[in-house]
């Protein structure tokens, strides 16, 4: 069996479009892993042919039994696009084993479509709710193909060649000490920097910038956009992937629960905290001990909200600079906040484009992330989390 397989794989390699030489853009030597090209450097050709693609690759990472095999089980079960869309006219993954990953091509006939399309669905994740949609891009992109890899130690090998990281969400900006080149369409860049949110990426070296300065990528003024709903009942659906409301409640004696694992951020009347309407979403207990407790507010009076809950978070960093385990932390959108204590649901909501009130002292954020001006003083909009930052910045 694994000699037919061996057959059947030299068939379809030789089925492969023929190796083409390169016109005056010659694959780098072997040993050049560690060298670093000039902005204007050419983009390493694979001459039309994913088995040229792969030679490339082959200097910086493993790259075996390269298949052209439209079902080839390693191929990712998400499409990304496919041979006939955005340009691409080939297909093929190979194994990375040591990393225990794929690295998939796509040869693609107009570098310059495939671009374009690659932002505009990203830009359409973005209006999705998904705000972090490409900030942690493996898309590399050569002279007329594009390798994918599904491993980030994959990633930061090929990041050591000429290959490129195409990034579009606009709110992602190179750190410094990272090569930085104008991709084909505007809105897009080229970098070596590999973003991941598990911190196993590229590091980042820079220094963040102050959190009321302008942040590269983020508006001067305004938003990039923030959740929205115009009512309790418009905000749990707009929850529900995220929250389990599932057990769900606007009477006021049951909202106003607080457990020995949940506390709210809203403490007393919520008018007094310019909330107009507020639900629990959870077991407020009984029986059985309080568990997933999440409020949801409408908000009639957010820089209110916003000013009392920077007092409230004040008081409870004064004693040792950290927030209690069980307190909530403010996410708020436009005209609506929610409260958790869960970095999941959290996660989740950012997603959604609500953002984290932070106002601890000297708080700033790495670059990939948002960074926006609260309606106080001292505090900012973020959905950066230094506890969490896996939940944070995806």
């Amino acid at each position: 069996m694994r000699l037919q397989r061996t057959l059947a794989a030299t068939a379809l390699l030789a089925a492969l479009p023929s190796l083409a030489a390169c016109q005056g853009d010659p694959a780098p030597p072997a040993g050049r892993a560690g060298a670093s090209p000039s902005p204007s450097v050419a983009r390493p050709s694979a001459g039309g042919s994913i088995i040229e693609a792969q030679q490339y690759v082959r200097q910086f990472t493993s790259c075996e039994d390269l298949s052209g095999e439209p079902d080839d089980p390693r191929l990712p079960t998400s499409e990304f696009t496919r041979v006939g869309q955005w340009s691409v006219t080939q297909r093929g993954v190979c194994s990375d084993r040591p990393a225990h990953g794929e690295l998939v091509f796509y040869v693609a006939s107009d570098m310059k479509e495939f671009q374009e399309r690659y932002k505009q669905k990203v830009m359409d994740a973005i209006k999705g709710g998904d705000g972090a949609s490409g900030l942690n891009s493996r898309v590399f992109v050569g002279k007329g193909y594009v390798v994918t890899p599904t491993q980030t130690k994959s990633a930061l090998a090929l990041a050591r060649s000429d290959l490129r990281i195409l990034t579009c969400n606009p709110t992602f900006a190179v750190p410094k000490g990272y090569k930085k080149e104008k991709a084909l369409v505007e809105g897009c860049v080229l970098s070596d920097f590999v973003g991941s949110s598990d911190g196993s990426g590229s590091p980042n070296l820079e220094t963040p910038q102050d959190p009321g300065g302008e942040k590269p990528g983020q508006p001067a003024q305004g938003s990039l956009g923030l959740a929205h709903a115009g009512s309790i009942a418009e905000l749990r659906k707009l929850v529900q992937y995220s929250v389990d409301c599932s057990h769900f409640s606007t009477d006021p004696g049951t909202v106003a629960i607080r457990s020995i694992d949940y506390a709210p951020v809203v403490d007393g009347n919520p008018l007094d905290w310019g909330v107009n309407g507020r639900a629990l979403c959870g077991e407020p207990g009984g029986a059985q001990r309080a568990h997933d407790l999440n409020w949801l507010d409408i908000v009639g009076d957010m820089k209110r909200l916003q000013t009392k809950a920077k007092a409230a978070q004040l008081a409870d960093l004064k004693d040792d600079g950290a927030l209690r385990h069980t307190a909530s932390l403010l996410l708020v959108g436009d005209g609506v906040a929610v409260e958790s204590n869960n970095p999941s649901v959290r996660f989740g909501l950012y997603q959604a484009q609500f953002l984290y009130l932070n106002c601890t002292p000297g708080f700033s954020a790495p670059a990939g992330y948002r960074l926006e001006r609260s309606q106080v003083e001292g505090c900012v909009l973020t959905n950066y989390e230094p506890e969490h930052p896996v939940e944070g910045g995806r």
